[in-house]
């Protein structure tokens, strides 16, 4: 038996997100034919392990070398340094670029690298930075592939960072379609307890100010309707989101269970998923209320109108802003029909083109074409 090919992964985080959701699918969908070493940006931030499968060999790298901090040829040689010995490195998003520019500066004995982006944070959602897409022209010279999950980060790859078509490979987030179509557990979510008339709008995310969560808040707030509002995550905001529910009278209808694991256990519960983001390029959130056969109501961000059905259109605000997301959310929240015939058109359109099996064969032919070991991760 052939030895297990060596990963590394370089996140600028490891909580539970659509980034890590996806890497840990992965991880599990190779199985025995891997074995992964992981590094978090952000020291014990490593939740998403708790999706890794038991059977997966992994291990968080005690005491790397920073993945971020003022350009220093002593720290690019350290992630360099680090780097030697694997078969394959993935590095995720900004917070963690300097894996590729350690390898630009670094090359000599270097394994090949594959750099994700799948999105901005609050301070490039306005807008990119130029020093910063300068410095990645640079970096991502050195990587053998740019994966981005959506058309507008593609165009962004070839056109602001200049990366060659060939570099760049766009594959859409996918998901196990059918853990979705079964009945979700009434008790998947503590402390909701809905009335016989409430619609339940909920939102899944990181509780991070690029989600601007307390603009869906005060979204509901003007709402006419009964309804409760769950917001499924942990992040810094959770204080701020408590406090605009506050403000809007809405207190005892939201509800914010923390992070919680397995979400086709409790997606389905939703009637409306609500989305309220800065940033987004092709969130995982969204896939997964379709696969469920939920409506969407969101700004037009990233890719959210494009993944859609035809039939979710009119409900994809013509613009972000809380007064604009009310709006998108009411008629949904007053008509069942509409709910249910909007949310059929998205599941629909979920299993024919969102399925996770397309995802993980075109992962495991580019991981497998960096390495030039055709069949490794079989």
């Amino acid at each position: 038996m052939p030895a297990s090919v060596k990963i590394l992964h370089l996140h600028s985080s490891f909580d539970w997100g659509g980034k890590e959701a996806r890497a840990v699918r992965l991880m599990n969908a190779f199985g025995a034919a891997a074995r992964h070493v992981i590094v978090s940006g952000v020291p014990g931030a490593t939740g998403a392990t708790i999706g890794i499968a038991k059977h997966i060999g992994y291990e968080i790298a005690q005491d790397p070398p920073p993945l971020t901090g003022r350009p220093s040829v002593a720290r690019y040689e350290a992630i360099a340094q680090f780097m030697r010995g694997f078969d394959l490195v993935l590095s995720y998003n900004w917070g963690a670029i300097d894996g590729a520019m350690a390898r630009r500066v670094f090359a000599r004995d270097a394994p090949p690298l594959v750099h994700h982006e799948d999105g901005f944070n609050a301070d490039e959602a306005g807008g990119l930075k130029t020093q910063r897409n300068v410095y990645r022209r640079i970096a991502l010279g050195a990587a053998h592939a740019l994966v981005v999950p959506s058309q507008a980060l593609e165009t962004i790859a070839r056109k602001t960072w200049k990366q060659p078509s060939a570099r760049v490979h766009r594959i859409v987030n996918g998901i196990d379609t059918a853990l979705f179509a079964g009945k979700p557990d009434p008790k998947a979510i503590p402390g909701l307890v809905r009335g016989p008339k409430d619609v339940v709008i909920g939102a899944v995310a990181g509780l991070r100010a690029v989600k601007d969560l307390p603009a869906l808040v005060r979204a509901c707030g003007g709402l006419s309707g009964r309804f409760r509002l769950v917001i499924v995550g942990e992040g810094p905001e959770r204080d701020t989101i408590r406090q605009a529910a506050a403000a809007m009278g809405i207190a005892d209808r939201l509800v914010m269970p923390g992070f919680l694991d397995r979400p086709h256990r409790y997606v389905g519960l939703f009637d409306i998923l609500a989305l309220s983001s800065l940033s987004e390029q092709f969130p995982i959130s969204v896939v997964e209320a379709m696969a469920a056969g939920l409506p969407i109501a969101a700004p037009p961000v990233g890719d959210v109108p494009l993944m859609v059905a035809p039939e979710n259109a009119p409900f994809i605000a013509e613009a972000a802003g809380e007064v604009f997301l009310r709006d998108a959310i009411q008629p949904l929240l007053l008509d069942a029909d509409l709910r249910g015939t909007v949310g059929a058109a998205n599941r629909t359109k979920a299993r024919a083109e969102y399925d996770e099996t397309l995802m993980i064969a075109r992962y495991r032919a580019l991981y497998e074409g960096a390495m030039g070991r055709l069949g490794a991760l079989a």
